[in-house]
């Protein structure tokens, strides 16, 4: 995967702590490891104006010198990139590890494993698909610039605009990448081409103050009584010119092209199809689950995991009653009773996201007894935008800014409300809010007296293994499900999921599956509708190694937990255990159980 798309992949809305480093990077002297890793971290991503605005720390102060831009997307701007890291790594080896303990070696530790990842899923440049159906800067940039582009001002309104005629420059710049890569042998399968088209249709046939770039400004500018109505007005206007005049034709000529690689491609799901595909596989099954686990490997764990929850599933139906069929047909029998469903419109939404608050409201009142650290930071549950809802997955978790601009969000696709019956939202809750990704991640900001690397998030099978571990506590150690085998249910159809993902994610890209055996396979397991099954499956054609993240680190910490219990017996506090897991940050699977192998050293000494 190449380093533009990598770099964005893990740190869009994750670079949060930005000030703190150009602070250093400006008048520190680079002295030490903390301060040269915050060095680096400054060097990736001083050139992307979009990182330091999902910070909110310095937008619109007199610091402010990147909110009226975009990053480049030309691939020099990639190879420059590529540049900086490789020197970064070479750096890093003049501050370690001969003469470092403690935090400063486990620092050292994370950055050279982040760094050399980095450079590993850099080698391959076409490995990837920079306009797809659910990523990249035709899907990102519309929701960035209408979510975290911050308008407080008449200044921070021009900034806007100008970003809006930075948006049509990226969309040039993206669609000379597009055609580099096919004529590298890389083009998107026709099912991915297919439903890109539909999402840059959507937006691009929405003009003037239809347009979803224009339509979001009434509500901000309403509130802001510091701009004269004619300034508003005259900024809205140029902004509805640019788009129009602008940012449409650059959709439409990438419709284009798209329409051409559409005539040209083929239905082969895998990444085997791209040259080295192999080769960029098994790196990608690295970088997201920070393993040395085979394809074969993980693809066994994910069948024995599936047999497991299997059984489980089918107990709790045979003590609902339900005996007759398969668990799939029995399953998608619960989904699809009304009692169990909010209505799909725009009152039932409503209705399903204060239902989603409530839940979360009655986790965060037994927090405290399972957890040390109860993150400051609030939580907003909002819907997926409409104009990329239907190639959206079922949610996503988007974190604070720092100085509090923003606070973290969970976005739920309500396409379909059926896809989300009432029985299954708790454990979607838990995993995107308390105690899931919200818990992990707003605590990492918390982290003091370490590079700004350690408050990020870029290592997968830690924050997306922390989530569904956090989803399966809720049931063993809260007792959230003790009154309630629907919502137990849903939690193993979850934990299924996340399961089958280690089965169709090497079966597509290893085992060469189809989209369709893929499709069915996942349907059959799980009892998800054919809609979210057919999202799921196309999200892991364009993010290769990525839904494996999920269980090798739930697996990962389960067996840190055990390990844990077996050592300290009585001495074992989960509530200390948990504040030992996210007191120092997301970081590799294998430099965690170093972590956690310390920590009960110290438990031991008590």
């Amino acid at each position: 995967m190449s380093a533009v798309i990598k770099i964005s992949k893990y740190l869009l809305g994750l670079l949060l702590v930005i000030t703190f480093g150009l602070y250093l990077w400006f008048w520190a002297i680079p002295v030490g490891i903390n301060n040269y890793i915050n060095k680096v971290t400054v060097q990736l991503a001083i050139d992307s104006p979009e990182l330091i605005t999902s910070l909110g720390l310095i937008d619109n102060t007199p610091l402010d010198f990147h909110s009226g831009k975009l990053a480049s997307y030309t691939a020099q701007a990639e190879e420059e990139s590529l540049t900086v890291l490789r020197n970064a790594r070479v750096g890093l080896d003049n501050y370690g590890p001969n003469g470092l303990e403690g935090q400063e070696l486990l620092s050292w530790e994370i950055a050279a494993w982040f760094f050399d990842d980095l450079i590993r899923s850099s080698e391959h440049r076409h490995s990837g698909y920079l306009v797809n159906q659910i990523s990249g800067p035709m899907v990102n940039l519309p929701q960035f610039l209408t979510d975290q582009h911050q308008i407080v001002d008449s200044e921070s309104l021009a900034r806007y605009v100008s970003r809006l005629k930075e948006f049509a420059r990226v969309i040039a710049e993206v669609k000379v990448r597009v055609n580099d890569d096919r004529d590298h042998g890389t083009v998107p399968p026709d099912f991915i081409i297919e439903k890109a088209l539909v999402g840059m249709r959507a937006f691009s046939d929405a003009s003037g103050e239809q347009n979803a770039l224009i339509s979001t400004l009434p509500a901000k500018l309403e509130k802001l009584d510091n701009i004269s109505e004619a300034r508003k007005q005259a900024l809205t206007q140029e902004a509805i010119e640019i788009v129009d005049s602008q940012v449409i034709p650059q959709y439409q000529e990438m419709i284009e092209l798209f329409e051409e690689l559409l005539v040209t491609s083929n239905h082969d799901a895998g990444v085997w199809r791209l040259p080295q595909g192999e080769a960029i596989y098994n790196i990608a099954l690295k970088s997201n689950t920070t393993t040395d686990m085979s394809a074969d490997e993980i693809h066994q764990l994910g069948l024995s995991e599936v047999a497991r929850i299997e059984l489980e599933m089918g107990d709790i139906l045979v003590g609902l009653g339900m005996t007759e069929g398969t668990i799939f047909s029995r399953v998608q029998t619960l989904m699809t009773m009304p009692e169990h469903n909010f209505p799909n419109t725009e009152a039932g939404r409503t209705e399903q996201i204060a239902y989603l608050n409530k839940v979360n409201d009655q986790l965060m009142d037994l927090a405290d007894k399972h957890f040390v650290t109860i993150p400051p930071q609030p939580l907003e549950i909002l819907r997926v935008p409409v104009y990329s809802q239907d190639s959206s997955p079922g949610g996503y978790y988007q974190p604070p800014a720092l100085d509090g601009s923003t606070p973290g969000r969970f976005y739920i696709n309500q396409k379909d409300t059926a896809d989300n019956p009432r029985w299954k939202l708790p454990t979607f809750m838990y995993h995107e809010g308390a105690p899931g990704h919200h818990f992990q991640i707003s605590a990492a900001q918390l982290i003091e007296n370490v590079p700004l690397l350690r408050k990020l998030s870029p290592f997968s099978a830690y924050t997306e293994g922390w989530a569904l571990y956090a989803e399966r506590i809720a049931f063993t150690d809260m007792g959230v499900y003790d009154d309630d085998p629907l919502g137990n249910l849903g939690r193993l159809q979850d934990e299924m999921f996340r399961a089958v993902r280690l089965v169709v994610d090497t079966g597509l890209h290893s085992k060469r599956w189809t989209r369709e055996k893929a499709i069915d396979y996942m349907r059959l397991k799980t009892g998800l509708t054919d809609a979210e099954v057919t999202r799921e499956i196309e999200r892991y054609v364009v993010w290769p190694g990525q839904a494996t993240s999920y269980k090798v680190g739930q697996q990962a910490m389960l067996a840190l937990r055990a390990k844990a219990e077996l050592a300290l017996g009585d001495q074992f506090d989960s509530r200390q255990f948990h504040e030992a897991i996210l007191s120092s940050g997301a970081m590799p699977l294998a430099i965690l159980e170093s972590s956690i192998d310390a920590w009960i050293g110290q438990q031991k000494l008590k």
